[in-house]
């Protein structure tokens, strides 16, 4: 593995671009170490990435959809071939476990196979004939795509976004997070090198670049995965074009454990553990919070502490022992270190857990051992905040009528999960305002991407995954021929 820092550029109709500026980006381990150089695109750049991908939708959205699937599987080989490289370069910009890091490059990979799998029935126009005459309906694309994707999946959070654009005809301008740009940016190089130029382009930059990907006229859909906040102005700023939206934002993810959930379950409760606290806690899906009927609540905790500490194991990304690694960024350090020292303020109890395997490492590094955060208030920050972050608050329930309440007046309602005898849970879980609940499982372990992923309230617009997520890249034409031609009664 090499740790020589690394140089990428954007992709600006098919050619590697060179810019004046550059930004650095870290290491989260040894933020002494610089991983590799990205790009700081100017506005002028994003306009040309844009008219790029405006002059090459005019011929790729009529091309043959065998021809853009045959595209894509030569690109997804060559992502299987370069997996061991791709997650190391994710691990080290990005902090998260190589078997974290390995995992998304395989999630990413699920999905644009899933794309290539399902795109053709998607597109293919349907015919109706009857004796009122004859209607095709065809799905057509849409035209120029932003993507705008986050750091705390970059890859796979890019690709679900990449493919179904890209298969059903649409071209596309992506911008990765600056906290994480380096093994996105090998893999958009990977897939642009198997389409025409200008089908996909890469942007790098600041928020000149956002606003023109958010503006500009000839975008006609944006795909964004982030902040709720962010979202906020990205619907502004495409509000004055009327533009197609995908949005997948903030969450603050229940987790409710019912009275007949049975606490010597170990298994149940490593998947509890692992959706609290796998990649450090920076999913948008984890569960962020945990409801626990106040019968069972004593020994719930006891057995959540045994489990926790048995999984939990804090260190370098690269020791195969370690199953949490260090967070992102200084930024995200001090969100979370002021939630916690703000619930402990207020009377809460916190409780460190798992083990510190490379402890010469937590001082220098952005390390935060995962912590649970007993006695807080329903409304305390730690609780109705997304802490996004390897903490997690449990607080007991007296009913469901009072837990439903607790859970729903939420802005958010992105996931949720709910644990305890099934059928009772699925109860539960008719009643819960989320685009996703979970039965007895929760966060990446329990999500399927044969399905519609998305949010509702504030925690987004539209649905990713799925047959959905491939028809979200698409416009709904009627083309019709009635057999009677005149209305019922028109006067001569």
């Amino acid at each position: 593995m090499t740790t020589e820092p690394i140089m990428i550029h954007s992709i600006i109709n098919g050619e590697k671009i060179k810019t004046e500026k550059t930004f650095p980006r870290e290491n989260p381990t040894h933020p002494d170490q610089i991983v590799g150089y990205a790009p700081i695109n100017t506005r002028e750049e994003t306009i040309q990435a844009i008219d790029a991908a405006y002059n090459s939708f005019k011929q790729w959205a009529w091309s043959d959809v065998d021809e853009r699937i045959e595209r894509m599987q030569r690109a997804i080989q060559k992502i299987k071939d370069s997996t061991k490289e791709i997650a190391e370069l994710l691990s080290r910009e990005h902090g998260k476990a190589y078997y974290d890091a390995e995992g998304e490059v395989g999630l990413s990979l699920m999905y644009m196979e899933y794309a290539c799998n399902h795109v053709k029935e998607i597109v293919t126009p349907e015919v109706i004939e009857n004796e009122n005459g004859r209607t095709i309906i065809t799905f057509d694309p849409i035209g120029v795509v932003s993507a705008i994707t986050p750091w705390n999946y970059p890859l796979a959070l890019s690709t679900i976004k990449i493919a179904p654009a890209l298969l059903t005809g649409n071209t596309m301008v992506l911008k990765p997070s600056p906290f994480a740009p380096l093994a996105v940016s090998r893999v958009c190089e990977m897939i642009a090198d198997e389409f025409p130029p200008g089908v996909l382009n890469l942007v790098h930059g600041e928020a000149d670049v956002g606003v023109e990907l958010t503006s500009n006229e000839k975008v006609a859909k944006i795909a964004f995965t982030g902040g709720t906040k962010t979202a906020k102005s990205i619907m502004k700023a495409a509000s004055e074009t009327i533009k197609k939206m995908t949005l997948e934002l903030g969450g603050n993810d229940a987790a409710i454990v019912l009275e007949d959930f049975d606490v010597n379950d170990e298994r149940a409760l490593r998947r509890m553990v692992i959706s609290n606290f796998l990649t450090a806690g920076q999913i948008c899906m984890i569960a962020k919070r945990i409801y626990v009927h106040r019968s069972i609540y004593d020994a719930f905790v006891e057995k959540y502490i045994e489990a926790a500490n048995k999984w939990i194991r804090v260190g370098d990304p690269f020791n195969p022992d370690v199953t949490v690694g260090p967070v992102n960024n200084k930024n995200q350090v001090k969100h979370v270190q002021n939630l916690v020292a703000d619930a402990e303020s207020k009377g809460a109890k916190v409780v460190k857990l798992g083990q510190i395997l490379n402890p010469e490492l937590m001082d220098n590094g952005y390390f935060l051992q995962p912590t649970l955060v007993l006695g807080a208030d329903y409304h305390d920050p730690v609780v109705v905040e997304e802490q996004f972050g390897p903490t997690v608050p449990i607080l007991p329930f007296d009913d469901e009528e009072q837990v439903i309440e607790l859970h729903n007046e939420s802005i958010y309602g992105l996931t949720s999960s709910v644990w305890g005898e099934e059928e009772h849970a699925i109860r539960v879980a008719r009643r819960i305002e989320a685009g996703t609940t979970m039965i007895n499982t929760a966060a990446v372990q329990g999500l399927d991407i044969r399905f519609p992923f998305g949010g509702v309230k504030q925690s987004g617009v539209g649905r990713e995954y799925g047959k959905e997520g491939l028809k979200s890249y698409t416009e709904t034409h009627v083309i019709n021929m009635p057999k009677n031609k005149e209305l019922p009664y028109i006067p001569e």
